[in-house]
């Protein structure tokens, strides 16, 4: 089967990432992957000051680290796809299937509220997961559903308790939403579980990777992190 990460933060684009893009991409390299979708944070939630600096200067740090990665991974034999993470206090997206190009041509959709958003970037032909539904942290005033506006549902968050991901498939089944799984790493290495989505055959691109899921072509997996010393994997 080949293997791809689908929910991974580098440093410095997502604030919240403490690897770098090199770090990240020479690990899922031992580990076998066939590939890795970089989502780093959307500017607005991963962009110090970020109104500031004009769209075009933020969808430029938003691609930079992917672009770096792309660049490094061909010299290592990695495959490096796009995809972002977008929020609303603490709700969370991630969406595939859109370039740089579309995001450089439709500002439009930076200042949408999510119910008017989320439709928008599938009738675009995105690919649009919630990730970590029931995800609870102090910073979360409360939980928030779309289940209208949606594609699927991250229901194996690998940095997220069992119940929370339990709730996530209870949720997903009940709304007829497509099961999705990543391991949302921002420590590479460090994250001692993984979880993503894996295929029979190597996917071409982003757009291929957007059919085969809606298609349900890919599978989910997990797995301990077979790297991590086994005092660190408990």
């Amino acid at each position: 089967m080949f293997l791809y990460e689908t929910h991974l933060h580098t440093s410095p684009v997502s604030r919240c990432a403490k690897v770098s893009v090199k770090e990240n991409l020479d690990f899922y390299k031992a580990l076998g992957y066939a590939g890795v979708f970089v989502t780093n944070h959307y500017p607005e939630n991963g962009f110090d000051r970020a109104r500031e600096y004009t769209y075009e200067e933020r969808i430029a740090y938003l691609f930079s680290d992917y672009e770096a990665a792309e660049k490094y991974g061909k010299e290592i034999g990695l495959q490096v796809l796009f995809g972002v993470e977008i929020s609303y206090k603490g709700t969370d997206f991630l969406i595939y299937g859109l370039d740089k190009a579309w995001y450089l041509s439709h500002p439009e959709f930076e200042t949408m509220k999510k119910s008017q958003q989320l439709p928008y970037l599938i009738e675009q032909g995105a690919l649009v997961i919630h990730a970590h539904p029931f995800r609870e942290a102090h910073y979360i005033d409360h939980i928030r559903l779309f289940p209208r506006c949606v594609h699927g549902v991250e229901i194996d968050n690998a940095c997220r308790t069992d119940f929370e991901n339990e709730m996530a498939a209870h949720y997903a089944k009940s709304y007829g939403l497509l099961p999705f799984a990543g391991s949302d790493n921002h420590v590479g290495i460090k994250r001692e579980r993984l979880a993503g989505m894996q295929s029979e055959t190597p996917i071409i691109d982003e757009v291929d990777f957007v059919k085969r899921v809606l298609s349900g072509e890919m599978s989910l997996f997990s797995m301990k992190n077979p790297l991590l010393p086994d005092s660190q994997n408990r």
